[in-house]
Parts: C-alpha cells; structure tokens; sequence
C-alpha cells in the first residue's frame, strides 16, 4: 500500500511545508491509504518505520551500524523513497539530522543501544534547545533479554537496560520503548505525531529482533496523524502584538535579532527578507551591516586567556562579494581604525546609499567595555577558587 502525507482529497506528493503548516481545518498532516494491501515481506515493523518517515517529509536518515540495528537498517534500506546515509560517528550522524531537521522541518538519525545512543544524546540534546524535530531511532536489546538479568555489551555494567533512556527522557518531548509488536504500531506513530507537534525530538528503541517480523497492525489502515494545532489566546495574541508594534514604531533605528522560536511559530520565512544577505540583494536591500572582528573569543579572553581563543578568520568581506557576484547593487570595506570607520559610515549614507553596503570593522581582541572586563575578571576569580577544607 503507498501511502502520502497531505490533505484527505490531495493526491500529490509530501513536501516539509504540508507537514509543518497549519492547514484551515486545524489538522497538520493526515495519511491517505491507497487501498492496495501490503504482502507479509511489507508489513513488518521495520518496513513501517521506513515508511512513516518518508510520509512526514524524511528522504535521508543519517546512520552508524551496530549489532543491534542492522536488521533495522535493512528495512530502511529497502524503502524506495528513503537514502540511509552512513556517518563516521553517532554524533556526526546526529547533528547531520538537526541540520537536515533545520532545511526540511523534520530529521531522523538511526543508532546502536547505549554506546550509539549516549553519544549521539549531544546533538539530540542540542536540537531540544533549539526546537527541532529529530527522530532518534535507536536498536535495542533482543526483547527476550528484558527481565532476565543479563549484562549486555555496549551496556555499562546494568541489567535494567534503562540507562540510555533516563539519559534521553530530560533531552527528548517523547520516548518509546518498542519490545512487543502489540503496540509497537501506536508507540511509533505517537512518537512520531509528538515530534511534529512539539517541535522536539523525541526518541525510538526497537528491539532488535523486531523490525523485520510481519504483523497484522502494520497491515491494515495506517492511524492518521490527526494533530490538533497549538491556539493562542486570541485577545492576548492581539495584545502582544499591538504592544510590540507601538515599542518598535517608536524606535528610531530598530534592530531585530531572529531567535530559535521563529522556526517553531512557522515565522521562519517572514522573517527571513533580514537574515539572509543574498535575499536582501535580490530585493533591493538598502541595509548597512556592521561586522564586528575581533579574531576570536573575546569573552573567553578576559576570563581566562590561550591559544584556543583564536579563530581562523575568513575574508568577509569577499564573502560578501561572493553572494553579490555583480547582481544587484553591493558594497563592501574594511576598516581598521576610527577615521576609516567613518569615512566608510560617510561613503554608506551619501555616496553608496542606494547600495547594500558591507562593513568590517577589524579590532583588537581586547577591545571591549570596562563593564566586561570586570566581569571577566569576577568570573576568573570564581573559578579559580580552591576547593573547600574537607
């Protein structure tokens, strides 16, 4: 059976924005069946999997083999519309799906128990920060191993097998454990659901001899993903909104600073027009940037001084050029002391004021405000304590 995400009567295929956008009918997404039935090689629970990431959006999942995920991995494999893409390591695999998660609203990684899943848990942790929705599928123990006291490899010495998911429950919106077919179908989707409603990730044991044993609820109608949308108080809503636009309307030089909730808010494109240089070329931007630097951490400096402190610099202003490449109107410098800075701010509001204009602005890396400085050193003298007399 094929099936699509997208409205009741839509015939066409999924994209990332039917999965994330709220549709009139206050519904996010719902699975249409097209009543061809599944043969038993298809109705597995690995085969199911493989199928509902395709559904919401998911083309590529990021992997690192293990014992315990192979037979999984296979499935996944197996699902025309998927690519299993091999990673070096748990973590790399990890934050390819936060990044992938960021360009297409949803993201999936798929581990090894407890020595995958613990070092993926950053990147997973990260993407909770960060609100996004990244499916961390992990394979488990053999479900005959539960319950019977054995010490497994890639385990830390504990017969409870719980330990990677206490470390996931305070990183993760939702967890499913899937030992037993019976529910594995409702704990998959319900995991699933969450991370799209929630904006989280969420995390997926499957227990390794599960994923290619056919069962009969991976053969009949899939569950619809029925998600009900987040609604704001409408009168607090307006409120807010009044009220932000008074404090801006009064402001006479205005910045704006795009924070991590616009992705979940579905704000990310309103926004955008004053985030991304190329677009503001393309549409006739008039702005001035300020880039501001230092050559490194400058924070990190005053509290404590080394070599890490020092990045690699780009050429930034070439950069800018770059994004240009003579289409639109562009201009760029660099300065390095007070005159030059303002002969720039001049060449930027008279001469170049119909252009973008790009200004960097190089300065030592102590160059920084006397309330940082003490603060720096407050925070040095902190750390630096010694240990109380025990």
């Amino acid at each position: 059976m094929e099936t699509k995400i997208g409205s009741m009567d839509s015939c066409r295929p999924a994209t990332c924005e039917d999965v994330c956008s709220l549709p009139s009918n206050g519904v996010v997404s719902a699975i249409q069946s097209s009543g061809v039935p599944f043969n038993s090689a298809e109705a597995t629970l690995g085969r199911h999997l493989a199928r509902r990431l395709v559904e919401i959006g998911v083309n590529d999942v990021f992997s690192v083999p293990g014992d315990f995920n192979l037979t999984l991995l296979d499935h996944l494999i197996a699902e025309p519309g998927l690519n299993l893409v091999g990673c070096c390591n748990e973590l790399n695999a990890g934050y390819a799906a936060d990044g992938y998660a960021r360009a297409r609203r949803v993201g999936a990684c798929v581990v090894t128990f407890t020595v995958g899943g613990l070092s993926v848990l950053n990147a997973i942790a990260g993407a909770y920060s960060e609100n996004l929705p990244v499916i961390c599928i992990v394979g488990g123990p053999n479900t005959n191993d539960y319950g019977t006291n054995r010490i497994l490899h890639h385990t830390i010495g504990l017969p409870d097998f719980s330990q990677e998911l206490r470390c996931f429950q305070n990183v993760t919106c939702y967890q499913a454990v899937v030992n037993n077919l019976e529910d594995a179908h409702e704990l998959i989707d319900t995991a699933i659901s969450t991370a799209l409603k929630e904006s989280k990730p969420v995390y997926i044991s499957v227990s390794c001899n599960l994923p290619a044993i056919p069962h009969p609820t991976f053969s009949r109608e899939p569950v619809p993903f029925s998600l009900s949308p987040k609604l704001s108080n409408q009168m607090g809503l307006e409120a807010a909104v009044e009220a932000a636009a008074e404090f801006l309307n009064k402001a006479v030089k205005p910045v704006m600073v795009g924070g991590s909730k616009l992705r979940v808010a579905k704000a990310c494109n309103a926004f955008v027009t004053a985030q991304d240089v190329s677009t503001m070329l393309r549409c006739g931007q008039k702005t001035i940037i300020f880039l501001i630097n230092n050559g490194g951490y400058t924070i990190e400096v005053e509290i404590h001084d080394g070599p890490y402190n020092v990045i690699k610099n780009w050429n930034y202003t070439a950069f800018v050029d770059a994004i240009h490449n003579g289409e639109g109107n562009c201009w760029t410098t660099k300065v390095r002391c007070e005159e030059e800075l303002i002969e720039a701010i001049e060449t930027a509001t008279e001469a170049k004021k119909d252009c973008l204009c790009f200004i960097e602005v190089i300065v030592h890396k102590d160059d920084t405000s006397k309330e940082l400085l003490e603060w720096g050193s407050r925070v040095s003298a902190a750390n630096s304590r010694p240990p109380n007399p025990q």
